[in-house]
């Protein structure tokens, strides 16, 4: 932004939202912004033991329960996600991340590794109207789930102002109507960057491993197929259209498909490896500082 923006910044859902604009938001925007992020985490949420998923994985068999406002926008995606991984990504991920201590309680508490065997596919279910969970499960959108809530966000406040917008939560960035520098943080030194990338009217989100990390070596970027974390990739960045497809190719590229999703989505892409070697698309805009391929 060319002058001094207004800035909001709260917490939710657990990380730090930064949300700037031309000109400070009123209050019913506000208010308004924070019933959406309010109402996708009573959905969405599997730390609260109230949401929509807490609720199926509680249940003792078959169910079909009228289908929450994103669910077909999110498993639509997870399906091609999925199937683009060959299974690494998956939506029913969460039982392994809470069987090595990533759950509700945050215990922190390694049970070892569980893997999510079979096609979830077969066992969950949706339409336009109604989601079919065929047994209990927990449910997991943390692969693209918070660039959905940042591209809900931006939607909702943009029609509040007249300036350009950035919305910025945690990492996973919408910015329309004006264009943003971005640093990529380095995931083994936060102070430093190893590049930067200008964003206009479009998304960059970012996965890294030094992120909800915990135990040894155990962090949130699990292989569905295993339940083992990934230990090749350090770090990554895409940037798309939406926050939830940025969101979601930024955690395929942890796998073997993730490059082949980007380039069908039209997204571009920088990664890191843990041995500190950097690669990235073709055509990519960013700027790098680090030039390993």
């Amino acid at each position: 932004m060319t002058t001094a923006p207004a800035v909001w910044r709260f917490d939710a859902i657990g990380t730090r939202w930064e949300i700037q604009t031309a000109a400070a938001l009123p209050d019913e925007a506000r208010d308004a912004a924070s019933a959406v992020i309010g109402r996708f985490d009573r959905e969405w949420s599997r730390f609260r033991p109230d949401s929509f998923v807490s609720t199926l994985a509680g249940g003792s068999g078959e169910v079909t329960v009228p289908a929450p406002a994103d669910t077909a926008a999110m498993l639509d995606a997870y399906a091609e996600l999925s199937e683009a991984t060959g299974g690494a990504v998956s939506p029913f991920v969460g039982a392994a991340l809470a069987h090595r201590g990533y759950d509700a309680a945050y215990s922190l508490v390694d049970r070892g590794p569980l893997a999510a065997t079979g096609d979830w596919r077969q066992r969950l279910s949706w339409d336009a109207g109604t989601l079919t969970l065929r047994e209990p499960a927990i449910i997991d959108v943390g692969a693209l789930g918070k660039g959905r809530l940042v591209d809900l966000v931006t939607s909702c406040l943009h029609r509040s102002d007249d300036g350009g917008i950035v919305v910025d939560a945690g990492g996973d960035v919408s910015v329309r109507g004006v264009t943003e520098r971005i640093g990529l943080e380095h995931p083994y030194d936060p102070s430093r960057a190893i590049g930067v990338w200008e964003v206009t009217d479009a998304a960059l989100c970012a996965s890294a491993v030094n992120r909800r990390a915990w135990g040894d070596g155990l962090h949130h970027v699990l292989d569905a197929r295993t339940g083992q974390p990934v230990r090749t990739v350090a770090a990554t960045w895409a940037v798309a259209p939406t926050a939830m497809r940025a969101d979601a190719v930024a955690t395929a590229l942890f796998f073997a498909g993730g490059e082949a999703l980007a380039a069908r989505w039209g997204a571009s892409w920088v990664r890191m490896a843990t041995d500190g070697q950097v690669d990235w698309s073709p055509g990519c805009g960013a700027e790098l500082f680090r030039a390993a391929r």
